[in-house]
């Protein structure tokens, strides 16, 4: 009953959800989307408003503002950012707890040992000072030391940070006379704090909760009720001293929002515990500081560099593409038939159905007119202040019940394999699929935290670069194929997307660290098996032997060097490749073996039979899995990182994963749609990923849905999902308009290629990379 309920739902499925419907729903979404968040940032607040008032603990140290990612500063970056400048603290013990966590973000080392009741001074070798003034209430002792930064210009603090309410409270028992007085005080007070925060940065720390239970008698009176009060009038007071319609004093919430969780492991019910004036002093450092250091996972309170003059010029050729297009299709040249590009990474290439329509001058424009859509979504989701965008924060559940989830419909939807030869296409299809799933769980989770997890996706990166090889080498071997038009295909398929974000999103080419690294091996195996020598199925007969080719010091030498970079050096290019040296070379060589074995017929591929004979069959079957658990034990034992990626090129067991695979005659016979779906657009969703489900090139994850982190990502990847298949088509499509199968013409366009990269490459010789991840 239930396989004959299974099919006829699936059928249903597919039937009334299409990948079509898909994009076009997706389409309407990001629409309203893209109205929804515009709305809300223009009648909302920004982002420095939502660091300094809002968050939510992710971990019991993590602090994740709303809708913005916070930079964990570091004593060097705090140094860059401070030097020259004056910070000032003014108000109570909480004040000079707060004065503390933000010093030792900038000397790690500092202790507490200023007398409690008097000013403290801490001043840094890169000239940057920081004082605590002890003023416990807002009273004419506070205001007289803000009239006298007022008058002098030379000592006048660059940020100032203020607050005081719990000694008014304890002092006159909490009455309401002092509260009356209490705004009164800072009514005055505000008109020289607007004047402070004309030239400066003025920042007043709204009050903390308290835990009353633990208050010892002579604080008793400070109740949470009357911090809210105080707040309250702290609140009214500075909004109301606004001077042309906005007050420049900023409120400090942030704090405060935490401590509500927190205040309870407080040692005294008054003093937050570290953590949590931790996050105060980060919120500050953030605040201060992300305008002007611009880290790439700090997108609080910064602001966004205008678009240069190659993204500017890349909007215009969209743009003119889309008009060229408009005009074509009301003139009426739309008498063309889309046709089937062929599957440049397959052995064979696909076949239309129909016979081929000559294409009017109306397709290429469609395509580019898509393109430049997808590339506006692009920018509006990594480069423009539209999107939210919220830090990854890792927990065991967010990496393994997705994992769980993706595997359960992997399994629903498995068919029968067309074919059933070793790693048949299919096969490899779905290998790639699980595989891209599974890391693009493990890049949003945040699971590199976590060794074992990091060293099993390294295994995962390998294998692509196992089928690279693999794949290249047994088409070359098979077919003899050596034209330039196939290896233009195969270049344009794996770089054009990235090309196009290096230009849109400002990126270097060695951002998209894999697309570099299967292009060089792709290369590579081409040079090897056309030049010398030159392995053919037709001469099986001679000896293979795959020469040397650690070529690898040309990547230190322009202009080579200037695509290998990545904040202006090439290490992390040296770091990717070593990594998995050996992976193609391995890919390679099983290729070789598996294709001498199957000319020798020493294989059984038929249908239901098992490749060896059922002795050799369970003795590799029971290696593999002594091999995988091996593995699974050594990373789980790994210390860092470090260490295990020294081991890693020299152990794998993508061969074992192979036999696994393979040897059962009913494992060859069936393969998961679901993931052969996937594997096909494996390149596009590896790239897409960087921008659109990801943020911060990376670092982050993109915010649609705010407020609801489960509901986002479902959201967010159904978006994600539909632009990378559609991208998919749009690069098969216009591999076929740009690379001509005419070789006197493709010469000429690749001669025009490399002069327009060599302009490129000479405009942008000099510049200063941009900040990578």
């Amino acid at each position: 009953m239930a396989v004959l309920a299974y099919s006829p739902g699936k059928r249903e499925i597919n039937q009334y959800f299409t990948i079509k419907n898909a994009k076009l729903i997706s389409l309407v979404v990001v629409i309203v989307l893209l109205v929804f968040h515009t709305a809300s940032r223009y009648h909302g607040g920004d982002s420095c408003e939502w660091l300094l008032s809002r968050g939510r603990y992710l971990g019991e140290n993590v602090w994740q503002p709303y809708g913005c990612m916070m930079h964990k500063y570091k004593s060097i970056e705090a140094k860059t950012c401070l030097a020259e400048k004056r910070v000032a603290f003014v108000g109570d013990s909480r004040i000079r707890q707060l004065f503390y966590s933000f010093v030792k973000i900038i000397e790690p080392e500092r202790r507490e040992d200023g007398n409690k009741h008097e000013d403290i001074s801490f001043e840094e070798k890169s000239s940057s000072v920081n004082d605590f003034m002890w003023h416990p209430e807002a009273n004419n002792s506070m205001k007289e030391r803000l009239i006298s930064w007022t008058h002098e210009t030379s000592a006048k603090p660059d940020v100032v940070i203020l607050g005081a309410a719990t000694w008014s409270i304890k002092l006159h028992s909490g009455s309401s006379e002092t509260l009356q007085q209490y705004k009164v005080n800072l009514t005055a007070i505000a008109t020289y704090l607007e004047r402070l925060a004309e030239h400066g940065e003025v920042y007043w720390v709204l009050q903390d909760p308290v835990n009353e239970k633990v208050l010892s008698e002579n604080r008793k009176m400070i109740t949470n009720q009357q911090l809210e009060l105080y707040n309250d009038a702290a609140v009214d007071v500075l909004n109301s001293s606004k001077r042309n319609g906005k007050s420049r004093v900023k409120l400090l919430a942030a704090s405060r929002q935490a401590a509500l969780e927190t205040i309870t492991m407080s040692d005294d019910g008054l003093h937050l515990p570290e953590s949590t004036r931790n996050v105060g002093a980060m919120v500050l450092m953030n605040s201060v500081c992300n305008k002007l250091l611009r880290p790439i996972d700090g997108s609080c309170c910064q602001t966004l560099p205008p678009p240069n003059i190659f993204q500017k010029l890349s909007a215009c050729f969209f743009l003119g593409s889309a008009v060229v297009f408009l005009a074509l299709h009301v003139l009426g040249n739309n008498h063309h038939r889309r046709p089937v590009p062929p599957d440049v990474e397959s052995l064979e290439e696909k076949k239309p159905v129909t016979a081929a329509v000559p294409l009017g001058p109306k397709a290429p424009f469609q395509a580019l007119c898509k393109m430049g859509i997808i590339m506006g979504y692009f920018y509006l989701c990594d480069r423009a202040d539209v999107f939210m965008k919220e830090q990854k924060f890792y927990t065991h559940s967010t990496f393994f019940i997705p994992l769980i989830y993706i595997f359960v419909l992997g399994v629903f939807y498995n068919e029968s394999s067309k074919e059933t030869k070793l790693l048949n296409r299919e096969q490899t299809d779905e290998w790639k699929g699980w595989m891209q799933l599974v890391i693009l769980i493990y890049h949003i989770s945040g699971a590199s935290a976590f060794i074992p997890v990091y060293m099993h996706v390294r295994v995962l990166v390998a294998a692509y670069l196992f089928q690279t090889g693999y794949g290249h080498f047994s088409f070359f071997w098979l077919k003899g194929d050596f034209g330039l038009y196939r290896v233009c295909q195969v270049l344009f398929r794996l770089n054009f997307l990235v090309l196009v974000l290096c230009v849109v999103m400002d990126r270097p080419y060695q951002f998209y660290y894999f697309v570099p690294l299967v292009t060089f091996w792709f290369v590579i195996i081409y040079a090897t098996l056309a030049m010398w020598p030159q392995i053919l199925q037709k001469k099986a007969n001679s000896r293979c032997q795959i020469t040397g080719y650690y070529i690898l010091h040309i990547f230190s030498v322009w202009p080579i060097s200037k695509l290998f970079e990545l904040n202006g050096s090439i290490h992390e290019w040296w770091f990717r490749w070593k990594l998995d040296r050996f992976a193609v070379i391995h890919g390679m060589l099983f290729a070789f073996i598996y294709l001498v074995l199957q000319k020798r017929q020493v294989l059984s591929e038929g249908k239901g039979e098992a490749l060896f004979s059922a002795k050799i069959s369970n003795m590799l079957l029971f290696l593999s899995v002594v091999s995988f658990i091996t593995y699974s034990i050594w990373a789980s034992s790994c210390k860092t990182k470090t260490e295990c990626n020294e081991m890693h090129p020299y152990i794998s067991v993508i061969l074992a994963f192979i036999l696994i695979r393979n040897i059962p005659g009913y494992a060859r016979s069936i393969y998961s749609s679901f993931f052969a779906w996937f594997g096909k657009i494996s390149l596009e969703l590896f790239i897409c990923q960087y921008h659109i489900w990801l943020a911060a090139d990376t670092k982050g994850i993109l915010v649609l849905i705010p407020g609801n982190p489960s509901l986002n990502i479902m959201v967010s990847t159904f978006i994600f999902v539909c632009v990378a298949h559609e991208v998919s088509l749009i690069t098969n499509y216009l591999a076929q308009v740009v690379i001509p199968k005419d070789t006197v013409a493709l010469l000429k366009r690749l001669g025009a290629m490399g002069l327009f990269s060599l302009v490129v490459l000479l405009l942008t010789r000099g510049n200063q990379p941009t900040p990578g991840a």
